[in-house]
């Protein structure tokens, strides 16, 4: 199916402005920012505020109570654009950032948040209410629910999407149930992040600037690895795209693609500039050694190929939330909406005293447009010419967790994606297994078992797969062949047994990368394939019971992790049995 791409996007938004007479008097306010008019790597790239969530007594850890708040505010996302205004995460609307603070938690210590809605009775982005989305009764307030993505913990602090509420909880969803969310931090040490969830909301809310990075640590097990460690050396580094108007508010179209079908949403939204823990192409100062940078895709739908252009390679030590079993070098990196790449850059290696971190991931991934010069760099790294002792190392085994084991798979599904277009070949919705949202849930594992599910991507985006609670996997990427035929059959049938998925799934194989074949938690579902994952409902790290009810309402859910694909129906329930 074919995109237009975002220049005939946003002509097609100045063209509607134009007939509704809105350019004559505001075209200077409104008009789109040329992302060339801002000179890259001025900026210093940001450490984000670190807040701690445990709490030290008599020398030990214990747990510890947080309270964050979601605040209007400005922020500088560049030293020549003006002020933005942004919802952003912080203990106070003077300390709040985009992104918000990192949250480090200790493993085997509970962390608990009360997250506080502050934000106005408007949106200051459009939205569109013609697709499932969260609506006050009074029409006033912002709704919002945090989920902390990778985080394995009970049901109602998972950040359900009609979990929401607006500013003081004066209106709240249908599955809300508590103020202050519980997490138990009993997994694995690895990368987490939080974001907004609210219910056709996401893509907004996000944009918006409502992301923040969270890392568990086991000081006990990491310790003996000798990784890169300290404020100076061990840095998340929050990636996502924005495009700017003029006066350096955040661009979000105005008008769909199918504006008689839904006025306001698209597919997929891309922007020009590349911010990075909140400043557009930063720069970086570093010394001749290694550091580790804790990557996150925190973009909307925007894939990045991440390359250094002086040849330096990434260690690749974890996954998402989960350790490699021993470190991967690649020359590049490949990372969808919502995946994490946990690497070590050894910078004494550079044969020069610069290296930018630049991208090649076509928009949207795989077929789309080709990246220009402004979305083709991320951030500059400035190294100093002194060589150093380095005290870091990157040993040759990691932490290893069990392989996973085919013998104990309780249950094989097949999940299958869809995407419906309008009598002008524009995406309308999307759905898994032809199913809203709203239909009972149809994957139903029991809690401590590991199931097959293979994802059968109709569709001719890849889209990342996320599910919560469970850690998955990936053992095999099969082209489906006589697609269309395929496809024909379960646009009639919805059912891949009686389509005789097997007659079809025997094409090319895609060998999975070495970095991901560990535990994850979304994985790139390539368009035309089949990807088997094995999903595991349990911990990976321990054979203890989880700490919490599983099956308890609301449950949980998996779906693609475009957003915009997620707020228009592709998501679905799942709900863990006994």
């Amino acid at each position: 199916m074919k995109r237009v791409s975002m220049g005939r996007i946003l002509l097609f938004h100045l063209i509607c402005l134009a007939l509704l007479g809105e350019l004559s008097t505001s075209w200077a306010k409104d008009r789109l920012l040329n992302p060339s008019q801002l000179e890259m790597f001025v900026d210093e790239l940001p450490d984000m505020p670190k807040i701690p969530g445990f709490d030290v007594v008599n020398s030990s850890p214990k747990a510890n109570s947080l309270t964050i708040g979601m605040f209007r505010k400005k922020w500088k996302f560049h030293r020549d654009l003006p002020p933005t205004p942004v919802f952003a995460y912080g203990a106070s609307r003077r300390t709040a950032t985009v992104p918000g603070p990192t949250i480090e938690a200790l493993h085997g210590i509970d962390t608990y948040v009360t997250w506080q809605n502050h934000l106005p009775s408007k949106h200051i982005l459009p939205w569109d209410p013609t697709i499932p989305t969260a609506m006050p009764d009074t029409k006033k307030g912002v709704p919002t629910v945090v989920h902390l993505h990778g985080g394995i913990h009970e049901p109602a602090s998972d950040g359900n999407s009609n979990s929401w509420f607006t500013a003081g909880f004066k209106e709240k969803g249908p599955t809300w149930s508590k103020r202050t969310y519980h997490y138990n931090n009993n997994q694995h040490p690895g990368n987490l992040w939080y974001h907004d969830h609210a219910m056709g909301l996401t893509r907004v809310n996000l944009l918006a600037g409502l992301i923040g990075a969270y890392v568990i640590r086991h000081p006990e097990v990491e310790g003996p690895l000798k990784l890169p460690y300290g404020d100076e050396f061990d840095r998340p580094l929050v990636v996502f795209d924005r495009s700017f108007y003029t006066d350096g508010s955040i661009y979000m179209n105005s008008t769909g693609n199918n504006p008689s079908i839904h006025p306001q949403w698209q597919p997929e939204y891309f922007g020009d500039a590349i911010i990075v823990n909140g400043k557009a192409w930063p720069r970086m100062m570093v010394r001749r050694r290694r550091y580790r940078f804790r990557i996150i895709n925190a973009s909307n739908a925007r894939f990045f190929r991440f390359f250094f252009t002086n040849g330096l390679k990434f260690i690749h030590v974890a996954a998402d939330s989960t350790y490699l079993g021993e470190p991967v070098v690649t020359n590049e990196t490949l990372l969808a909406p919502s995946e994490i790449a946990d690497v070590v850059i050894d910078f004494s290696k550079s044969k020069t005293d610069e290296a930018v971190l630049a991208n090649d991931a076509p928009y949207p991934y795989p077929s789309g447009d080709p990246v220009n010069e402004s979305n083709g760099k991320v951030m500059k790294f400035i190294i100093n010419k002194n060589s150093e002792i380095d005290t870091w190392r990157v040993p040759n085994k990691l932490i290893k967790y069990p392989s996973p084991d085919l013998s104990s798979v309780s249950q094989t599904r097949y999940i299958a994606m869809y995407e419906y277009t309008s009598d002008i070949d524009e995406p309308t919705h999307l759905y898994i297994n032809g199913k809203p949202y709203e239909a009972p849930a149809t994957e139903t594992p029991k809690a401590g078992t590991s199931e097959i599910w293979n994802v059968i991507n109709l569709t001719e985006d890849n889209h990342p797969l996320h599910i919560h609670l469970g850690l998955f996997t990936v053992l095999d990427q099969t082209e489906l062949v006589n697609e269309e035929e395929f496809k024909g059959c379960m646009s009639e049938k919805n059912d891949a047994i009686k389509c005789q998925i097997n007659k079809y799934a025997r094409g090319k194989k895609i060998e999975v990368a070495a970095h991901e074949k560990g535990w994850k938690n979304v994985y790139k579902m390539t368009p035309g394939y089949v990807t088997k994952i094995l999903v595991r409902f349990s911990y990976i790290h321990s054979n203890t019971s989880y700490p919490f009810d599983p099956t308890a309402q609301p449950g949980y859910v998996y779906h693609c992790h475009i957003l915009d694909h997620e707020d228009n129906m592709m998501m679905r329930p799942i709900k863990v049995m006994k």
